[in-house]
């Protein structure tokens, strides 16, 4: 080992921090009683008189660097063992200390302290000493540029370095949040769609309904059988579209009506032309996408929610309502409810809605939302709720009456007003929550994400992918 004096500050008298002290030859302890620190031991306790330099003087301090490693630098001080100096940095070239995410009611350090943040000692933090600040700390021996002295950090890692391994650390404000305000102009621009299907037998209020639930007239026209009328011998299917403006969204709704299901005498297989409907609008999406250049935005045309109605007869479900929710849970989102509910009691509604929850748990009927589509405990809480109250028992009114002071849409009987908002009255309210102010986005997604990747899945499997480009398409694509 080559020894250099220290000539180049003979005027600097290199001393140890106050807090450490020296070191007790025999115990090797500090005689101030605080625990050495790493930096003031290496594998061996060495006097100065092992480590002093030939023909140095007894009170001056002194470098010994290593051959092998010119960078690795030892300090020497009468009546102490040495100090290491490799994991001390200049300041102007130590690292910056991450900066931690703030908690809640706690203040950011400040970015113009210099000083680490606090319990980040020299030792590494297990012995809670604070480290001092950097005019506390010699700076190394040497003649090289910081580039070496930050590169000798690096790859002199010992107990005092510490790396974050929390992930990236914000210093600054960045904007990640305003991607809800972005994509809430862009939706408020381009508008968006939902398609709902109402599904029973004629009579049951089911214009009416869409009507009060969308407070304009939405549905088509609703019109009873006169006698000359004849009742249509299939099921019909009647799509109405209307763009709805609040608060400055633009919503297309599409009303889809089934006119003539459940009115025949022999109702078998009545189903069949609702479920060639929905798969239909599945199919037209499934084109539109494997097309070779799409478009922009594909129209969506695919049934989200479809309301059946049941009969409120106070008994039980009919054959057909048990074999329409059975066939058809899972190609699109079923939500039953209690039509024309203002004409059983409080108590006959609660006995009805039980029974018909037993019902549909025996016949293994899905209604959503589903419980294996919860996503989290809070959904699966939320949702629990909705379950235990379905199917909603309801009333539907387009027309106003005074109650109080005031205009509602009601239904008048010789007993007085029913109130299709009023709790107390029916679960108008508590529908229109759930359908619109709550699950409409998830509709859309549980389509898209379960019922329509069914169908695709299913599709492309059969025939082993779709062709639907013309040959004159594929001829004019190679050019």
């Amino acid at each position: 080992m080559t020894t250099k004096q220290l000539e180049r500050h003979p005027e600097k008298n290199w001393t140890l921090p106050p807090a450490h002290g020296p070191l007790s030859a025999e115990s090797g302890v500090a005689t101030n009683g605080v625990p050495p620190t790493p930096l003031q031991r290496r594998e061996e306790t060495m006097t100065l008189a092992s480590l002093q330099p030939p023909g140095a003087p007894a009170n001056r301090a002194s470098i010994v660097e290593e051959p092998e490693d010119p960078y690795y630098v030892t300090m020497h001080y009468p009546g102490s063992v040495y100090v290491d100096m490799s994991d001390i940095v200049p300041p102007e070239v130590r690292p910056k200390p991450a900066v931690p995410a703030k908690p809640p009611n706690v203040g950011a350090p400040s970015p113009s302290s210099s000083f680490p943040p606090q319990g980040l000692g020299i030792m590494g933090g297990g012995g809670g000493v604070s480290a001092p600040p950097p005019s506390a700390i010699p700076v190394p021996i040497g003649s090289h540029g910081p580039g070496h002295a930050a590169g000798h950090a690096a790859g002199h890692a010992h107990a005092g370095s510490h790396n974050s391994s929390a992930g990236s650390t914000l210093l600054g404000y960045i904007g990640i949040d305003t991607i809800i305000e972005q994509m809430r102009k862009k939706t408020m621009k381009t508008g968006f769609d939902f398609n709902i299907m109402v599904v029973g037998h004629s009579g049951l209020g089911k214009s009416t309904l869409v009507n009060t639930l969308f407070k304009s007239q939405v549905s088509r026209r609703s019109t009873g059988w006169s006698r000359d009328d004849k009742i249509p011998k299939t099921v019909d299917i009647k799509a109405v579209s209307h763009v709805i403006e609040e608060g400055g969204v633009k919503m297309k709704l599409t009303v889809v009506d089934t006119p003539g299901f459940g009115d025949q005498i022999n109702n078998d297989n009545c189903w069949e032309p609702i479920s060639k409907f929905i798969n239909e609008q599945y199919e037209k999406f499934l084109k539109e996408e494997v097309n070779i250049t799409r478009k922009k935005r594909i129209p969506d045309t695919r049934v989200h929610c479809c309301l059946y109605f049941i009969s409120p007869t106070g008994h039980s479900l009919r054959q057909l309502d048990v074999e329409f929710m059975k066939r058809l849970s899972h190609s699109v989102n079923i939500i039953p409810v209690i039509a024309k509910a203002d004409t059983m009691t409080i108590e006959e509604r609660q006995d009805f809605k039980q029974r018909v929850r037993k019902e549909l748990e025996t016949s293994g009927i899905e209604f959503y939302p589903q419980k294996e589509f919860d996503d989290d405990m809070e959904d699966k809480s939320d949702n629990d709720k909705i379950r235990e109250t379905m199917p909603f028992a309801v009333v539907g009114s387009d027309k106003e009456y005074q109650v109080n002071g005031k205009r509602v849409l009601g239904r008048k009987t010789a007993w007085g007003i029913v109130e299709v908002e009023n709790p107390n009255h029916c679960e108008f309210a508590q529908l229109r929550d759930f359908l619109i102010r709550s699950h409409l986005q998830d509709l859309k997604e549980v389509t898209h994400n379960i019922h329509y990747e069914t169908y695709r899945a299913k599709r492309l499997n059969e025939n082993g992918g779709l062709h639907p480009i013309s040959s004159n398409d594929t001829q004019e694509s190679n050019l």
